[in-house]
């Protein structure tokens, strides 16, 4: 082990990185802050004295009052502000049933700043969103914003700040709406798993670190003995080709995310690893776990070894029964699973993050007290070019001339004269769905050109549905993919759409900039929508990197490779080199907002304004 520098006076220890990934077993809100500064006698009486806020609590008055303050959190030995919902991280679970009126009064009692909720998925009018600049103002210092709606639907969603960067510090709780008419399964009990993702770092902080070097957290780059290794096993000349590749390409193809474990801890219902959260089970019960992801940044790959898990819903919408043995879930999803635990105490809840480094974790157990052996982490996944949705044999049948120079992975150069880092598009994509792959020229949007913006292009032609994802392919695990979907219902507005938008996913991953069709949000005109009409959204992913797209106000009906409706859905993930399409019907007046949910994707420009207009 190495030496560690003791402190100076007053100075806070760092944990080491085991500690730092999963956490320290009486992690969680240690006190409120009544202002916006934190004294440091306040920190140290915290440190020393940690004091649990316990499991969320459960509100289902349909007439609330929420205070969102400012609090003192430890989940790494490290004590640092979080902003929370009634003094909780998570926020209290809201519990409502379908029909009801809700009344909310939210409270700002943070000082100097202004703040918001965000009801993720759930359908309501325009200024009752909560999105600042677009739904209302924002809630200012020690003012009350009144929502007040009705609930239109079922199923497992959550809420979130809209402002800055809140949603990172802890501004997010679970939202369950129980149905009107019974469910179409049976459970004896059920528990609400709210995934997260922690840092001790200023959030603010970190966005402006992902500006000047984003790949701090990228600790995994292709080192000399994985090009000698690569060059045994597939020969000198290919590792040599793809090593220049990625290299014009200015990126590596072990950049899975953004931020991993290196800064993160991974929280299960506010508790770290080493914490252990607990849910009970009697053996033989039916148990339905309602998982929300609401992570930052952060994809989780979830699985409970020795269980099978039957997936009943997704993003709150009743789906046809699917029996996995894991599923991979984006920021902002949820989905509601079957289990029925037997034969032993205690199960773990393993949910690994999509690049390896770390996980959330939890048990299914008898009692508490209990705990199942946590898993290795899987293999950690490296890129291909087939990932990103480029023609290989097309790269690999070019001349050395068109490998070199200006070029940039042997793709389409003439289209992508200019383009800092650009890997051109060589594949057409049909008129949706990716039926029809070769039938016309890719059509990539004359805002992606010289754009200094855009470092790379895809030549995706397929929406991948049945893919499982990097990271989840063979690895002897039946996987959850959206093909493996089918909503519970045919499509509800049943109309072909009249009209079709087609936007790429955009970004320089050197300079963290992140849009749609290569316009940041500053300098995008809003997407304007006709009320009542359908219509399609056509999302091409020209990134390396995968993105869920969430719009506001209305449905996503995702569409199966026929252009057929398939899923109903209120985030459409987009793995890299996918081009997927879903339905829209604008039946919300108002102004809403369509972004990433990757929090600083959205930050650093991929987002839109969406007007449905009479």
């Amino acid at each position: 082990m190495s030496t560690r520098i003791p402190p100076g006076p007053g100075a806070v220890p760092m944990p080491s990185r085991r500690l730092f990934v999963q956490g320290i077993a009486a992690g969680g809100v240690v006190a409120g802050i009544a202002a916006a500064g934190i004294p440091q006698r306040a920190l140290a009486a915290a440190s020393a004295a940690p004091r649990l806020a316990g499991a969320p609590s459960v509100i289902s008055d349909t007439r609330v009052e929420l205070a969102i303050g400012e609090s003192l959190a430890n989940f790494t030995g490290r004590t640092r502000p979080a902003i929370t919902v009634n003094g909780s991280l998570p926020a209290p679970i809201l519990r409502w049933r379908e029909g009801q009126t809700v009344d909310l009064f939210v409270r700002n009692t943070l000082g100097q700043h202004p703040t918001s909720i965000h009801w993720h998925g759930i359908l309501l009018p325009a200024n009752m969103d909560g999105v600042p600049g677009l739904s209302f103002n924002g809630i200012g210092p020690g003012e009350t914003y009144h929502y007040h709606f009705d609930l239109k639907q079922s199923g497992t969603y959550w809420y979130h700040s809209h402002s800055l960067f809140q949603e990172q510090a802890g501004l997010y709780g679970a939202l369950i709406i129980d149905p009107a008419e019974p469910a179409p399964y049976r459970h004896d009990r059920e528990h609400v798993i709210m995934l997260s993702d922690w840092t001790d770092m200023d959030p603010g902080a970190l966005f402006r670190r992902m500006k000047k070097l984003a790949e701090h957290d990228n600790y995994y780059k292709r080192t000399l003995p994985d090009f000698l290794r690569d060059a045994r096993r597939d020969g000198w000349s290919a590792a040599l080709s793809d090593r220049g590749m990625w290299g014009r390409m200015r990126m590596t193809p072990s950049d899975i995310s953004d931020i991993n474990a290196h800064t993160y801890t991974y929280l299960m219902n506010g508790t770290a690893p080493a914490g252990n959260w607990t849910g009970l089970f009697r053996s033989g019960e039916k148990v339905l776990l309602r998982f929300i992801n609401g992570a930052s940044m952060t994809y989780f790959d979830v699985r409970i070894p020795g269980l099978k898990m039957t997936v009943v819903a997704a993003d709150g919408q009743y789906i046809h029964p699917v029996s996995i043995d894991e599923f991979r879930i984006a920021p902002a999803e949820t989905y509601d699973v079957l289990v029925e635990p037997s034969g032993q105490d205690a199960f773990t809840l393993f949910c690994q993050d999509m690049g390896r480094t770390g996980y959330a974790a939890g048990t299914l157990a008898v009692r508490h007290g209990l705990q199942a052996p946590i898993p290795a982490r899987d293999p950690r996944p490296l890129l291909t070019m087939g990932d990103m949705g480029h023609d290989m044999a097309h790269v690999t049948g070019m001349s050395g001339h068109d490998m070199g120079g200006g070029g940039h992975g042997g793709h389409d150069m003439a289209a992508m004269k200019g383009m800092e880092g650009g890997c051109g598009a060589s594949m057409g994509h049909g008129a949706h769905g990716g039926g029809d792959t070769a039938s016309k020229a890719p059509k990539h949007p004359a805002s992606e050109r010289n754009n200094p913006l855009v470092d790379m292009q895809s030549s995706a032609t397929e929406p991948k549905l049945d893919d499982p994802g990097i990271g989840l392919r063979d690895n002897g695990r039946q996987v959850l993919t959206y093909g493996a979907m089918r909503s519970l219902f045919e499509d509800p507005d049943g109309r072909e759409p009249g009209r079709e938008i087609e936007l790429h996913l955009t970004g320089h991953m050197e300079k963290f900039s992140w849009s749609f069709n290569g316009i940041p949000f500053a300098g995008a005109e809003p997407l304007r929508l006709n009320y009542g009409e359908r219509m399609r959204i056509v999302l091409v992913n020209d990134t390396m990197m995968q993105h869920p797209i969430h719009l506001h106000g209305v449905w996503s009906d995702l569409e199966n490779a026929q252009g057929e409706f398939q899923l109903r859905k209120h985030t459409i993930d987009m793995p890299p080199g996918t081009r997927r399409t879903y339905r829209v019907r604008a039946d919300a007046l108002g102004r809403w907002a369509y972004h990433c949910h990757l929090l600083y994707h959205m930050e650093a420009g991929m987002m839109r304004e969406v007007r449905i207009e009479e």
